[in-house]
């Protein structure tokens, strides 16, 4: 009893700490740059950081066997090959001429806690490369090739020691993130995409380097002691002699010479609802159905932020005068189409993560979705249109004698004598089947990250089975609101047709508007979807 109820605490302060931040600042699958370049007289020097958040973590982990522990045998192996592969990403040219990078010191990898039972990973190394003799300005140019189209914040800055005067660069002096270790809230939603850089720059003894750019910009790497080899502590001409003035050592490289020292994050990594559910709690049904029940509590509010189907439900149900029924029936779509899609892009990131970067799948799900709402809805606009056409054009008819007939019996009769064939005819041409599945479909094929890093968390933690069973509940949870909203639509528009009746307002304008915002928020969904699906979208 006492394990089940501090898991039963534990699983109701998940669900009232969510919050609709990300576990990692830039979202769970982002792989984040930092380069910082100092400019010396005879060579220059690379620190460069990766930041990889809970998916693509995963993916290292998988691929390379490397255990998440910074102590462990693996993981010093995976620091050094990865940051010689990494090594030949990152391309530096001086005046045309590619220079090759040297590594210099040990690289170094840490493994920060992310959520949902997965670590993030963070590797520093540094590289060096001698510079040819020039007379006059040198140019370089610097660029990283490496994990193209992957959403994060990169970011580049150019700093000169002494002797070195920067006449002209495209990269700052001084970074944002303090080294990926503390991301600016205000630039979360446009993180900086850097990953190029263009610097003019001049020697001493060249004939034309000035004096340094003030004010003096402190080069010790985060976290780094001021002793460090290769780094000094001002950038001003008059810097006294240390070892970046002494010729660039770019041979064998002393194993006690840290690279780069990595700083912890010191921003705190919350995650909205599922990923933070404890996968590790102990086993137990009691324990399990707690689990199930907050997880689909935590789908439920996730379905209530914006963006999650709910006025397109609503739309469609109105424009096609769709019944409690065929509420339920889009919710079930829902639910099962959702857990599905979070199945395939946990099997596409375990298996396949070589060939499809999975987080670009994610854009071209969004155009599926937005084209399919925006047909649908433009099918009911046209649909609504014709039959507005056909009721005006029986009305104009219906002023001859014959007409004043039909209607001689009493309003009641002569009303239920018209319903039942309007009924029918609405019927027929409003809900089908295949529409409420295509708008099902669409509503739950765009799996929530979440959902995925508590896929991959269970199967990291050996416990698959109630892994899924927590995605069919948050699922479930999702759908669920997604059938209310879809309920109270309906009875909302047979409450309006008892008052007023069935009049001009509930038979042909409700209808026709309700299609017409379809069509309107597809079609919105689709050139927001393209803009992040096209080429050059996530990177500049």
């Amino acid at each position: 009893m006492g394990r089940l109820a501090t898991a039963a605490a534990v699983l109701a302060a998940a669900i009232v700490l969510a919050a609709p931040a990300a576990a990692h600042p830039l979202g769970n699958f982002s792989i984040s740059h930092h380069a910082a370049i100092r400019l010396e007289e005879r060579a220059i020097e690379l620190r460069y950081v990766v930041d990889l958040a809970e998916i693509p973590t995963f993916q290292e982990l998988q691929e390379h066997g490397l255990h998440p522990d910074a102590g462990h045998p693996s993981a010093a192996r995976y620091a050094e090959a990865r940051a010689a592969a990494l090594g030949d990403g990152l391309i530096v040219e001086a005046d045309g001429r590619r220079l090759p990078l040297a590594r210099h010191g040990t690289a170094e990898v840490v493994f920060p806690p992310g959520v949902g039972g997965l670590p993030t990973l963070k590797l520093g190394a540094r590289y060096r490369a001698a510079l040819p003799d020039a007379a006059g300005t040198t140019t370089l140019v610097y660029r990283d090739v490496n994990f193209p189209g992957r959403a994060g914040w990169k970011e580049v800055v150019v700093t000169a020691g002494g002797g070195v005067t920067i006449v002209e660069s495209t990269a700052p002096e001084r970074d944002r993130s303090d080294a990926l270790s503390s991301y600016p809230t205000d630039l979360l939603d446009s993180p900086p995409q850097d990953l190029a850089a263009r610097v003019v720059f001049a020697r001493e003894g060249s004939g034309t380097a000035g004096a340094p750019r003030e004010p003096g910009v402190d080069l010790r790497f985060p976290g780094a002691p001021s002793t460090a080899p290769g780094v000094t502590s001002s950038v001003r001409g008059d810097a006294g002699p240390g070892p970046a003035q002494e010729p660039p050592s770019l041979g064998a490289t002393s194993r006690r010479d840290p690279g780069v020292r990595l700083l912890p994050d010191r921003q705190a990594r919350r995650d909205a609802g599922l990923a933070t559910l404890p996968l590790a709690a102990p086993a137990g049904i009691g324990v399990m159905v707690l689990a199930l029940g907050a997880a689909a509590s935590l789908g439920a509010l996730h379905a209530l932020e914006p963006g999650h189907g709910k006025t397109m439900v609503a739309a469609y149900l109105v424009g096609s005068r769709g019944t409690a029924w065929h509420a339920v029936l889009l919710g079930l779509v829902v639910t099962v189409s959702h857990t599905a899609a979070v199945y395939a892009l946990g099997a596409v990131t375990m298996y396949a993560s070589r060939h499809v970067v999975p987080e670009r799948i994610y854009p071209w799900l969004a155009v599926a979705t937005g084209t399919t709402i925006a047909v649908l809805g433009l099918h009911l606009l046209i649909q609504r249109s014709r039959n507005r056409h056909a009721h005006g054009h029986r009305h104009a008819h219906g002023h001859g004698h014959a007409h004043d007939r039909d209607h001689a019996h009493d309003g009641d009769d002569a009303h239920d004598h018209r319903h039942p064939h309007g009924a029918a005819q609405h019927h027929a041409h409003g809900v089908r089947p295949r529409q409420l599945l295509a708008l099902g479909v669409s509503g739950g094929i765009v799996p929530c990250p979440a959902a995925l890093v508590v896929l991959l968390g269970a199967v990291s933690m050996g416990r698959i089975g109630f892994g899924l069973l927590l995605i069919v509940a948050f699922s479930a949870g999702l759908a669920a609101v997604l059938i209310l909203a879809g309920l109270l639509v309906v009875s909302a528009r047979q409450l309006v047709a008892r008052v007023s009746g069935e009049g001009p307002l509930i038979t042909r304008w409700l209808p026709l508007t309700s299609a017409a915002v379809m069509t309107l928020l597809g079609a919105a969904m689709t050139a927001r979807a393209l803009k992040a699906a096209l080429p050059g979208a996530a990177l500049s």
